[in-house]
């Protein structure tokens, strides 16, 4: 492990760790969706939105094309920021309301 964070990552010193970049791409959702298509059929929602300045827009929106292709239902929206400096309104505004509508009791 890798305190404070405890995690590793792709880069040390600006060198790539081989290992660690492996794991990273081997664990990204994009690669992973296609043999999930199942399980993700059955969430009852999946919500997805990045930011315009974001340098994971293109990895998203790779994705939410994925998943549109496998006929997976979800949403997915973008807007004006980067990686992580509208936070708190975002959460405010769309993933407190997604999880008020999303996580009700089982019916």
């Amino acid at each position: 492990m890798n305190p404070p964070q405890f995690f590793d990552l792709p880069t040390k010193d600006a060198e790539i760790q081989p290992l660690i970049a492996a794991k990273w791409v081997t664990n990204s959702p994009l690669v992973m969706v296609d043999q999930y298509v199942p399980s993700l059929k059955r969430y009852r929602a999946i919500a997805m939105d990045v930011g315009t300045k974001d340098p994971f827009l293109t990895t998203n929106t790779q994705l939410d094309q994925s998943l549109t292709r496998l006929g997976v239902a979800h949403k997915f929206e973008t807007y004006e920021g980067d990686h992580g400096n509208r936070i708190t309104a975002r959460f405010a505004a769309k993933v407190l309301p997604f999880f008020s509508e999303n996580l009700t009791a089982a019916r």
